[in-house]
């Protein structure tokens, strides 16, 4: 099993979650994040003053899949959240030691 972090843009979060939806993996976590990459912030003016914001509103998404599933979950998260533009965001693939459903107390992929 394999566990995906996703960094994205907030207003993409409806196309990611489809995306999966379509390929069957409904179940994710959604967190407010903040960050920066080589998109390294934004210059903002305020009447007369200008300033950089360097840390900008991302999302961060969660979901653990079937490792073989992992190739058809990362295509997915990354056409559904590609603008083309700085600050698309990054993804990341980490392996999952087990993982067991609270309420049955199902361990492995079938917990998944």
């Amino acid at each position: 099993m394999k566990k995906i972090e996703a960094i994205i843009r907030e207003e993409k979060l409806d196309e990611v979650k489809s995306a999966l939806e379509k390929i069957g993996i409904t179940g994710l976590n959604v967190a407010e994040v903040k960050g920066r990459g080589q998109q390294k912030g934004v210059k903002l003016q305020w009447r007369a003053t200008s300033y950089t914001v360097d840390m900008l509103p991302k999302l961060k998404l969660e979901v653990v899949v079937k490792d073989k599933e992992v190739k058809t979950a990362v295509k997915a998260i990354r056409e559904s959240a590609y603008t083309g533009n700085f600050g698309d965001g990054m993804i990341f693939v980490m392996p999952i030691e087990e993982v067991i459903r609270v309420r049955t107390g199902e361990q492995g992929e079938e917990a998944l």
